[in-house]
């Protein structure tokens, strides 16, 4: 990796991906002592990741950060994992000009950004800078499709969070010897990131302090210069990320692998409403060859917006949800709403054709059904 100029760094552990070719790795290794560089102007970024090539793919961990992140809110930092250094862009010193050059980056085919729940931060990067979220693998699908490859079905609405997914040992598992030295480690560097034991995942009390001061500071993210505690928050949301990917891409099937893409752009466009039908968008990946088969080839998958009139939404939910609830339990589909952050007057369907067609058939009855 080339490079950067230097800007204010802080130490922190991160869990490395195994070997490829299934050798062991040192323990020294495996959770290797990384900088987090501050990032306020592009020359602070790697070449690599501010040039994008297809002769040089990339994968790296990605999140924001923000206030309100939504396309009405304020983003405020975004984090980029490396495998040997995390960057935390900080978008309210580095403005326009630092956003505009990772842009290229961000709708890359050619960089891979592992993220969870990419759906708001889609929306806040495209409405607040014009940026096109693209080619992202969302740890929170690729969860839900490795459960069902393996026979378990999830509740609806039944999401796994990402402090959920840290403490799954399928995906953040230790040895004992990895457990002793990142304990060693971390106390000596003030985290608050610990394991409970040898073969369990991780868990953290940091993001609930970070969730208790942001009941009582909403604008915590804005605030500059970035305190200890923000660098730490911040770095703790993606520094796993890549171990994550690497155990996730060993489980998954290539039927799997391909719901992964064509969901992770839906779910990136969901909230990005335009004009053209995302015609400015990148294609959805089309269905392999190999998956190609007759009887068993997969149904191509949509994204449905459907507009509520005004004083409609509460039929469409229905008393304490049980409206909404029977209509996702009765489609193979995810119904989402706005809420809070909006849009409040559009329900967003993502799944197979028909699936999504059935949803919207119910929805509208419900629209039109008398109390």
């Amino acid at each position: 990796m080339a490079s950067p100029s230097p800007s204010p760094s802080h130490p922190t552990y991160i869990s490395m991906p195994s070997d490829p070719d299934g050798k062991p790795i040192d323990n020294e290794d495996l959770l290797a002592l990384v900088p987090i560089h501050i990032v306020t102007i592009p020359s602070q970024l790697p070449e690599e990741f501010l040039e994008p090539s297809p002769e040089r793919k990339l994968v790296v961990g990605f999140d924001c950060e923000g206030v309100d992140l939504c396309r009405h809110g304020t983003l405020c930092i975004m984090q980029i994992a490396f495998p040997d250094a995390i960057y935390l862009v900080d978008a309210i010193q580095g403005g326009e000009m630092l956003m505009k050059a990772c842009k290229p980056a961000l709708e890359s085919s050619s960089i891979t950004k592992v993220i969870h729940d990419c759906k708001r931060d889609s929306e806040a990067l495209y409405f607040q800078y014009g940026i096109k979220l693209h080619n992202v693998v969302d740890t929170q699908i690729a969860y839900s499709l490795i459960e069902e490859q393996e026979g378990r079905k999830r509740l609806v609405d039944d999401y796994i969070s990402f402090v959920g997914l840290l403490a799954d040992p399928r995906y953040c598992v230790f040895t004992i010897n990895e457990v002793l030295n990142y304990t060693i480690c971390t106390h000596h560097f003030g985290f608050y990131i610990y394991i409970e034991d040898w073969n369990s995942g991780v868990s953290y009390l940091e993001k609930q302090e970070v969730r208790d001061l942001l009941r009582q500071n909403p604008d915590f993210w804005t605030h500059r210069p970035l305190s200890e505690l923000m660098v730490r928050a911040a770095a703790d949301d993606v520094r796993f990320l890549l171990h994550i990917y690497h155990k996730m891409m060993e489980k998954l099937s290539e039927r799997s692998l391909w719901y992964l893409a064509v969901r992770g752009a839906l779910y990136c466009r969901c909230f990005c409403i335009n004009d053209n039908d995302f015609a400015d968008w990148p294609p959805l990946p089309p269905i392999p060859d190999n998956l190609i088969v007759e009887g068993n080839t997969p149904e191509e998958e949509i994204l449905s917006v459907l507009d509520v009139p005004p004083g409609k939404m509460g039929r469409i939910i229905g008393r304490r949800g049980a409206s909404i609830l029977s209509v996702k339990e009765s489609c193979n589909a995810e119904i989402l709403m706005g809420g809070a952050k909006g849009p409040p007057d559009k329900v967003f369907i993502i799944g197979p054709v028909r699936q999504v067609r059935k949803a919207e058939a119910i929805l509208r009855g419900r629209m039109l059904e008398m109390y």
